[in-house]
């Protein structure tokens, strides 16, 4: 089940009464239907930090979770704890572990790789078959009072970045692990299609990597004004209707006022992907991030005569550090995103999950443990 823990049982101790302090977990145990319960940690390996978690967001893949108990191919077979956007302070740490002292703030990166396979060999460690990752079946979450995990995937927080700002740097990689693979820069004016959590932190890091102009497409007129306020610099509101996507991508090129260098696709639908393959420039590059649809139908072969380069996007290598300097620099401000905070009892995991997953106004929910 990978270093979250497992079911039953208890963890750290209560100083107070020298009693063991029972260790709780959000467990999703079936489909809408969530219960806060014991989880037990495992041991403490020489290189693990034990964590207290004090601030955890909701991804859209957890309510994914809820709602159908399964995600593209992982599907939820036992019950399993839900939760990997997450921050915490250290509570105790391995005999070998060097780079931290309990009392440490830290952000948490939820991915454990083998480091044995090609790609983890070759810095690809996104890829690596054998990934345990928080909240993915069968691995457990990281939504509990405390957890175990590696010390080389937990990050010293900044004296100026907050514990949810900490917990932001999980969804805040994926728009830096695109920007990279986009290779994003000065010269790169962008299109975002989509304005949800991904667009706009992909937007957000987009800017942080230099790009000159960036439109977002959405078509929420709310959503499309939280752009607006987190700086995009222009929104295009678009309909649901793919025979309007010829049209739209006229309007989107006439705002842009320029080629379209790089389009990132932060939803993954049919049309998004057709709108984002006609936009953009010959020889610029559209990036799939988001996994709407599974199989998609798309003009690939006119986008193909134009050299226009498709990139995919799975999760992220490597960015908490740079997530972590943007934030403390000011150069990324994702406060804003956060929009609903709840505690950590079982009616507020549970109405937090239906903020979320009923969208509207909330952006980002945020456990404050």
């Amino acid at each position: 089940m990978g270093k979250g823990g497992m079911s039953k049982g208890s963890g750290a101790e209560n100083q107070e009464d020298g009693r063991e302090e029972e260790n709780l977990a959000a467990w999703l145990v079936g489909v809408n239907t969530l219960k806060i319960q014991p989880f037990k940690l495992p041991p403490l390996g020489a290189h693990d930090v034990r964590i207290r978690m004090k601030a955890v967001g909701i991804c859209g893949s957890d309510v994914h979770y809820l709602k159908t108990m399964r995600c593209a191919h992982f599907v939820v077979e036992e019950p399993m704890v839900i939760g990997h956007e997450c921050a915490g302070i250290v509570e105790e740490v391995g005999s070998e572990v060097k780079t931290l002292v309990p009392g440490d703030r830290v952000a948490v990166e939820p991915g454990i790789s083998c480091w044995r396979c090609d790609h983890c060999k070759e810095g690809r460690y996104n890829l690596c078959p054998e990934m345990k990752f928080f909240a993915t079946p069968p691995v457990h979450g990281s939504l509990a009072n405390q957890v175990v995990h590696p010390a080389n995937l937990c990050f010293k927080l900044p004296d100026n970045v907050s514990l949810e700002e900490g917990a932001m740097c999980e969804p805040l990689s994926v728009g830096v692990h695109a920007c990279r693979r986009a290779n994003i820069g000065p010269e790169t004016h962008v299109l975002v299609m989509g304005a949800g959590p991904i667009g706009l932190v992909t937007m957000l890091a987009a800017r942080a990597f230099g790009a000159p102009k960036i439109v977002i497409v959405d078509v929420d007129d709310y959503r499309l004004s939280v752009a607006k306020q987190l700086g995009a610099d222009d929104i295009v509101k678009v309909s649901t209707n793919i025979q309007d996507y010829p049209k739209e991508v006229e309007q989107i090129q006439s705002v842009m006022g320029a080629d379209i260098d790089v389009t990132f696709d932060c939803a993954g639908f049919n049309k998004t992907m057709s709108t984002a393959l006609g936009a953009t420039r010959p020889g610029g590059k559209v990036c799939l991030v988001g996994m709407g649809h599974n199989e998609m139908t798309v003009p690939l072969t006119p986008a193909a005569a134009r050299e226009v380069d498709i990139v995919g996007v799975f999760r992220y290598k490597n960015t908490w550090p740079l997530c972590l300097e943007f934030l403390s620099s000011g150069k990324i401000d994702v406060k804003p995103l956060i929009t609903h905070r709840f505690g950590f009892s079982e009616q507020e995991v549970i109405e937090a999950f239906e903020t979320s997953a009923r969208g509207g106004s909330a952006i980002k929910v945020m456990f404050n443990l």
